[in-house]
């Protein structure tokens, strides 16, 4: 029977795989799971690692639909401004 293990524990399990302090064998017996299930964890965080730190800086792609809405909203407002000065004595 298969056992389920909590994410809590597949995470601390592949960062300490990770750390390298210890290999992977010892890190497998204190926490009672299969050395090669500590070593998918450990593969498994290194490859969604990279994917933290994705397009959270930097210029944000614009689509040209939005961009031509968002200047058309730009032109609207500076008319009415315009309007409203000249209204204004």
């Amino acid at each position: 029977m298969r056992r389920l293990h909590s994410p809590e524990l597949s995470a601390k399990v592949g960062l300490d795989a990770l750390g390298g302090m210890k290999t992977i064998n010892p890190i497998a017996q204190e926490n009672d799971v299969h050395t090669m299930q500590v070593r998918q964890w450990k593969r498994d965080i290194q490859d969604q690692a990279k994917s933290l730190f994705e397009g959270k800086r930097g210029i944000q792609p614009v689509s040209a639909e939005s961009a031509q809405v968002r200047l058309y909203g730009e032109i609207g407002r500076l008319k009415m401004e315009l309007d409203w000065l000249k209204k204004s004595p």
